[in-house]
């Protein structure tokens, strides 16, 4: 169902089910949920890719198919298993890229919406159709709302509209839209440059990143005037600025 693939500095984890159009059952969560901590977890890995297996969907969402309003109270706890991995996406200390191979349903943009940046093949289709069913995309509210323009959010979950990847990269939900043919190499280009970077850096900016979404002002200041501390303090910080000056590559340490 969940496949995981280490080789060299990224781990790929892949929604395979393929002929069901790679759904988000809770089962699939938690192995997601697993597979990105062992990723975060490697300290080979630098960089951690989610992708469908396929090319026709990255994932259609919540599996309708799977008893989805059966048990809704007795489901309950394992329908957090979204909310868990969304959580686990955001604590993880390495960056996190969407390989968006097609179609993105509900759950599935919402996985994307979770991770820290996307590239998007351009036959892709988004959207929150839940409304369709007399559903609504609850959980996903939470990771689109800092990225979507609020009336056009709003309109996409009243509605249940599908749109493009060229309007989903407006919209702010994707970074690159790419040929489905060139998504491979837009991939790899964005790991390698991330691969770059020194970890300790990384790690250090993406938590501070989210940290300070819902804060006011004055308090993200106080919070990244302590993280420039923070981070001024590493051996990368020391290593980067040495390489700099005597205009050398660095030699990233990771601490």
């Amino acid at each position: 169902m969940i496949r995981y693939e280490a080789s060299g500095v990224r781990a790929t984890i892949t929604i395979d089910d393929e002929e069901r159009r790679n759904p988000l059952t809770n089962a699939a969560m938690a192995e997601i949920t697993r597979a990105v901590t062992r990723g975060c977890d490697d300290d080979a890995v630098r960089v951690v890719v989610i992708t469908g297996a396929g090319d026709k969907s990255f994932s259609a969402g919540g599996d309708l198919a799977g008893g989805f309003v059966d048990a809704p109270l007795a489901d309950h706890d394992e329908r957090g298993a979204l909310a868990d991995l969304f959580r686990v996406l955001r604590r993880c200390p390495k960056p996190v890229v969407a390989r968006v191979n097609g179609h993105a349903f509900g759950g599935g943009m919402g996985l994307i919406a979770a991770s820290d940046l996307a590239v998007c093949a351009d036959h892709a289709q988004l959207g929150t159709p839940e409304i369709t069913v007399g559903l609504w995309p609850m959980m996903i509210t939470a990771v689109l709302k800092p990225l979507v323009p609020r009336r056009a959010l709003l309109e996409m979950m009243l509605v249940g509209r599908r749109f493009d990847a060229v309007e989903a990269q407006r919209l702010g939900l994707v970074n690159r839209v790419v040929a489905a043919a060139d998504l491979d190499t837009a991939i790899d280009e964005l790991v390698d440059r991330l691969a770059e970077q020194s970890p300790t850096a990384l790690a250090l900016g993406k938590q501070a990143f989210y940290a300070v979404e819902d804060m006011d002002l004055n308090t993200a200041l106080d919070h990244l005037h302590h993280g420039l501390t923070a981070i001024a303090t590493t051996e990368d910080a020391a290593e980067g600025v040495g390489a700099f000056l005597e205009k050398r590559p660095p030699e990233w340490t990771g601490h």
